[in-house]
C-alpha cells in the first residue's frame, strides 16, 4: 500500500543495545518493564514498538525465550505491532550453524515485524570534546546473512523492516526481490546520523524516498537530537516516523530536557504529526499499510 498523505505510522524504538541507564536511567531493560514502555508508546499514540532484547543487567540477549517473554508481556498491554531486532546477529559467529541458532527467535517467537540490516558499513560515534572515537568498529552484514536472516521471517510469516544506512542499501533489496528472498510492497527505514551511513540532511532523506518503489512505504530513523529535524521533513515528505529512547533520549533538539518515558516522545511525534495534517494510524491500520500479515 503506498503512503498516505494523512496518515503515519508512529514506531517507537523503547530500547536499544548500545545505550545503558548511566546515560539515561530510563531505558528498559527487563520483558516487564520493555512490556510497561510499550504500553505506554501504545497508549500516547505509536501503532508499532521495535524491541532488542536485554538481560536483566542491560546486556543484549539472542535468548528464544527472553523473546517469548516480551512478546508475552507486551501483548497482555496493548494490541501495538511488536518488530523485533536482528541487528548484529552475524557478530561472533563462526559458522552458519551458529548464526542461524542465534537468530532462531525470530521464527519460533514470530513477531509481526523485525529488523533487517541491507549492507555493512563503518558505524562509529566520534567526539568532538575529546577529538577521538568514543566506539568504531564495522558493522558486518553481508548478502549471505540478509537472506539467512530473511528465511528465518519467511518461516515465522514475520514481515522484514528493511533498515537502510545509506542510499546504496535500498538498491540491495532489488537481487533479493530477484531471488524471492524478499516479496514487494517493502517497507523500508532510513537511518540517518550514525557515523559511516548517511548524514542527516532533508536533501538526502528526500533523494532515499525516491529510490524507493510507489507500492513501498517508508519511515525515517533519526539518531540523537537531530531526529525532530528529520521527524518533521519525514512528516511533510510523506514518509513514516520512528522515536524512542533507543534513538534519542531528549524531548528538544538541544539536548536540555530527557524524556523521562518513552511515551513522552511518542506524545511529541504525535503532536508534530497532527500539526501538519497527518493522523497516528492505530495498530490496524498500519498492519494494513505495511501489508502484514506478510504473504510469502
Amino acid at each position: 500500500m503506498p503512503l498516505m498523505q494523512d496518515k503515519v505510522v508512529v514506531t517507537c524504538a523503547v530500547t536499544g543495545v548500545l545505550a545503558n541507564r548511566d546515560q539515561c536511567p530510563h531505558l528498559p531493560y527487563t520483558p516487564v518493564e520493555i512490556a510497561e514502555e510499550c504500553r505506554r508508546a501504545y497508549d500516547a499514540g505509536a501503532a508499532v514498538v521495535h524491541i532488542h532484547g536485554r538481560e536483566d543487567d542491560g546486556s543484549q540477549t539472542w535468548s528464544t525465550e527472553r523473546y517469548r517473554q516480551i512478546k508475552e508481556e507486551v501483548r497482555r498491554r496493548c494490541p501495538i505491532v511488536i518488530n523485533f531486532s536482528t541487528g548484529g546477529f552475524g557478530m561472533g559467529c563462526e559458522n552458519d550453524a551458529e548464526k542461524r541458532a542465534k537468530i532462531e527467535y525470530v521464527s519460533v517467537v514470530a513477531p509481526e515485524m523485525a529488523a533487517l540490516n541491507m549492507g555493512s558499513m563503518n558505524y562509529a560515534k566520534y567526539s568532538e570534546k575529546r577529538k577521538g572515537f568514543v566506539f568504531d568498529f564495522v558493522f558486518a552484514n553481508p548478502f549471505s546473512e540478509i537472506v539467512m536472516a530473511c528465511e528465518a521471517m519467511k518461516e515465522g510469516g514475520v514481515k522484514p523492516e528493511l533498515e537502510c544506512f545509506d542510499v546504496g542499501h535500498i538498491h540491495n533489496a532489488q537481487p533479493l526481490l530477484a531471488m524471492g528472498t524478499l516479496k514487494a510492497p517493502l517497507q523500508y527505514s532510513f537511518v540517518m546520523n550514525v557515523l559511516g551511513g548517511v548524514a542527516p540532511t532533508v536533501t538526502n532523506m528526500e533523494a532515499m524516498s525516491r529510490n524507493v518503489g510507489r507500492e513501498d512505504t517508508w519511515e525515517v530513523i533519526g539518531i540523537s537530537k537531530v531526529q525532530w529535524k528529520l521527524v518533521a521533513a519525514a512528516l511533510v515528505l510523506g514518509g513514516n516516523i520512528r522515536v524512542g529512547l533507543e534513538d534519542n533520549f531528549y524531548l528538544d533538539p538541544a539536548g536540555t530536557r530527557m524524556a523521562k518515558t518513552n511515551g513522552e516522545l511518542v506524545e511529541k511525534a504525535v503532536r508534530m504529526a497532527r500539526d501538519v495534517g497527518r493522523e497516528p494510524m492505530t495498530p490496524d491500520e498500519a498492519r494494513a499499510a505495511l501489508g502484514i500479515p506478510q504473504r510469502w
